[in-house]
């Protein structure tokens, strides 16, 4: 499956999970650009890239438009790959699309999770309804152990 997505420098691009078969990769889906918690966890993931890019390659992943991951990415200095699913096909693949209530208000929407795939893509460890606080360290300890 192709999607649209921003890499590390902030360019457009094409891209098929695919071509990270033969190294692990941590997943993570969010759900909005430039909203407080969704900073707050590209920010750490940010801030510790050095730590994690040794064992694996960061992906972001929420339904924003490209335009909007552009312009999250330029504000934060995000320095790991963006993707776009306005279409949710990769986060109904990875059970992330929920029924969410917010104020008695039912909608659907994504449920923060990360997932780290192997070396083949498949699930190896995952984490739903992610906590922000700390999170990014859960990963680096699973990643180094």
């Amino acid at each position: 499956m192709k999607f649209a997505g921003i890499d590390v420098e902030g360019n457009e691009i094409e891209f098929d999970l695919n071509n990270f078969n033969g190294q692990r990769v941590v997943l993570y889906f969010y759900p909005k650009d430039n909203t407080s918690g969704c900073t707050q966890e590209a920010c750490d993931f940010r801030d510790n890239i050095n730590r994690i890019t040794k064992y694996a390659t960061v992906i972001g992943v929420s339904p924003d438009s490209i335009k909007s991951h552009k312009n999250f990415k330029e504000k934060q200095s995000l320095n790991f790959i963006l993707l776009s699913d306005p279409e949710h096909i990769l986060s109904e693949q990875y059970s992330v699309w929920k029924e969410k209530s917010m104020y008695g208000k039912k909608y659907m929407g994504i449920e923060r999770s990360t997932f780290v795939l192997d070396k083949e893509l498949n699930i190896e460890k995952e984490w739903r309804k992610v906590k922000i606080k700390g999170h990014v360290d859960q990963v680096i300890e699973y990643l180094t152990h």
